[in-house]
């Protein structure tokens, strides 16, 4: 009987280290690194996007506050903080 347990853990210690080795061999094919290539080079350009939205959000305030310095006649060598709240420069 323990011959038995001890041959069906090997076969599944077995059949686990196949399957992860398999995996690792498949990734290293060369349909395998195109693919790993191709989402390194997604996620690149997914955050070369997030990068450029904030960037445009930053220019979207920082033109608000700059208009809300001419209405209020201030000149840009007497801003103050802005202060968001209430919409102008203290």
């Amino acid at each position: 009987m323990k011959r038995v347990l001890w041959l069906g853990i090997g076969l599944a210690v077995g059949v686990l280290v196949y399957r992860v080795v398999s995996k690792k061999a498949a990734a290293l094919t060369p349909h395998g690194l195109a693919a790993s290539a191709r989402d390194t080079a997604g996620g690149f350009v997914d955050s070369i996007r997030s990068f450029m939205e904030d960037v445009r959000e930053g220019m979207v305030e920082r033109e608000e506050q700059i208009h809300a310095a001419f209405a209020d006649g201030v000149a840009f060598d007497e801003l103050g903080d802005f202060d968001p709240e209430e919409g102008n420069y203290r």
